[in-house]
């Protein structure tokens, strides 16, 4: 004799009912942002081995106001996904000298100065080449 399995129902907007669980799925959208970016710059770098007309072109085409609008969510989103990121990385890195644990707060803290550090020297170095 076999019993029917049990089969839970899962609604397609699990992830509304919960505040956690819509940050999350934003988090996971916004690397497919974040990789669409990566294959623009892609792109670029291909146009840029063909010569200086093909790369002039795709510069052109960024100046549009969708590309410039793509480039302002694309950036919103990837300082989502690092803050995201950053927030939870004290969970998923524990960090522990001898016998007392560092606080998470310190964790968190030492990457927003990682990546205001490195923000900085980019900046420096585009602006001042």
């Amino acid at each position: 004799m076999s019993r029917k399995p049990y089969v839970r129902t899962i609604s397609n907007t699990w992830w509304l009912e919960k505040p956690e669980y819509t940050l999350y799925m934003l988090r996971e959208l916004t690397s497919v942002f974040v990789g669409g970016y990566a294959v623009v710059m892609l792109v670029g770098l291909k146009r840029l081995s063909e010569g200086q007309a093909a790369y002039e072109g795709f510069l052109a085409a960024l100046t549009s106001p969708l590309a410039i609008a793509l480039h302002v969510l694309a950036l919103l989103f990837a300082v989502l996904h690092s803050a995201t990121f950053f927030f939870a990385a004290p969970a998923a890195l524990p960090l522990q000298i001898g016998e007392k644990k560092v606080s998470p707060g310190i964790v968190a803290g030492a990457h927003y100065a990682a990546w205001a550090v490195v923000s900085l020297a980019v900046f420096v170095l585009v602006v001042w080449r």
